[in-house]
């Protein structure tokens, strides 16, 4: 293929290697864009051992070896991050005329200056994906006053430098325009995988349970749901907790756990295969995700495709719960108080069978949407690029 029909995604992370939303949405746009007929390269570090994998609809670059991405407190690690982005602008630099478009990752935001420079003046049109976008507080509690300080003033160094940004919230859309964006970005209308299979819904799961599914790290919040289901259990006596994943947060959320008397009704499953994870959201009364940051909230579609409403807690940082119709897929508690969750919690109990059926209702409705097709195609119009279908018609065209 030629250039105007090869496209590149970079991301250091590749789902199912690595877990995340951010994970699964870029592996989803390189699906869809090779779904599309686009040459497709995945530039990313290793996640395995041995040659890099082989997927179907595009092709797996490897730009370095296995990276340590967190610190034991679940920070970002600088030194992997420029690793990361220095071997990016290598690759770029050396396949600068390859091709028509760039998707890279605002995060970490090294990546940016990266793409800017390796292809500067070489025609390659650059996107830059927005997970998130934070003010300055969040990042001197993220990093620390002076590293916290100098990462915000290089992301608005970055936005600045962006030719064209995409992002997936209206919160992410107002910070990047605050942050001085020169460009309208391209707000996704939604990240859903139309091409997952998902069962009808059903009853909850006897007796029933609340399930997390996300890493343990301090914005995630995980340590406040064993209170709040032990309020829960006063009127649901039955009720249990399920908590998937681990993380740097581990250890506060056990011991919080033998606080409020809950060895006996909580489970740490750790980290699931996909035919787990998909029979605890089919029988979970609901999910829970307290997390004061969310750049989209992927787990809540995936909680609705299965009929199971979401509880979420009302933050600044939340997008999540722009996905919230309040009754008709789940509840936004305004605090992570005990009772201001458990009354949430009990809300979705009572809503019963009728409020599993708006869950996934209001999933067919998206499904329709806010899809990564639609995500997609809205990118490839903002640019403007056009479908390799459309360039080889012009091709054949005498």
């Amino acid at each position: 293929m030629g250039r105007e029909t090869s496209v590149a995604v970079a991301y250091d992370c590749l789902f199912p290697y690595s877990t995340g939303g951010g994970e699964r949405q870029y592996r989803a746009q390189a699906d869809e864009l090779g779904r599309k007929g686009f040459d497709v390269e995945y530039l990313t570090a290793a996640q395995w051992d041995g040659p890099a994998p082989t997927e179907e609809r595009f092709r797996i670059v490897e730009l370095t070896g296995r990276l340590s991405l967190y610190s034991d407190g679940g920070v970002r690690r600088i030194p992997a991050a420029l690793r990361y982005a220095g071997a990016l602008f290598g690759a770029l630099a050396r396949r600068r005329r390859r091709y028509t478009a760039v998707i890279v990752s605002g995060l970490p935001i090294f990546n940016v200056f990266a793409a800017r420079l390796a292809l500067l003046g070489s025609g390659t049109r650059v996107v830059v994906d927005y997970l998130e976008v934070w003010h300055r507080r969040q990042w001197v509690e993220y990093s620390g006053t002076v590293t916290g300080t100098i990462a915000w003033l290089l992301q608005r160094a970055a936005v600045a430098v962006t030719p064209l940004a995409t992002c997936h919230s209206q919160l992410t859309a107002a910070r990047l325009r605050r942050e001085g964006l020169r460009r309208p970005p391209v707000v996704s209308p939604g990240l859903i995988n139309a091409a997952v299979d998902v069962p009808p819904p059903s009853s909850a799961a006897a007796p029933p349970y609340v399930l997390y599914v996300g890493r343990h790290i301090p914005d995630k919040r995980v340590e406040v749901l064993p209170a709040a289901v032990a309020v829960a259990r006063e009127s649901v006596p039955d009720l249990r907790l399920v908590i998937l994943g681990t993380g740097p947060s581990s250890a506060t959320i056990r011991a919080e756990v033998e606080r409020v008397g809950g060895e006996d009704w909580t489970r740490f499953p750790g980290f699931v295969s996909e035919t787990e994870l998909s029979d605890l959201l089919h029988g979970a009364v609901c999910l829970a995700n307290p997390s004061r940051r969310e750049g989209y909230g992927l787990v809540v579609v995936e909680a609705n495709a299965h009929g199971t409403p979401v509880v979420l807690v009302e933050h600044e940082g939340n997008a999540s719960t722009e996905l919230i119709d309040p009754g008709v897929n789940g509840i936004v508690s305004p605090t992570t108080r005990p009772d201001d969750l458990a009354r949430a919690i009990r809300d979705v109990i009572d809503g019963g069978d009728d409020l599993r059926r708006t869950s996934r209702a209001w999933y067919d409705a998206a499904v329709e949407t806010r899809t990564i097709r639609r995500t997609v195609e809205g990118v490839l119009s903002a640019l403007p690029l056009p479908t390799p279908a459309t360039v080889k018609t012009k091709e054949e065209s005498p």
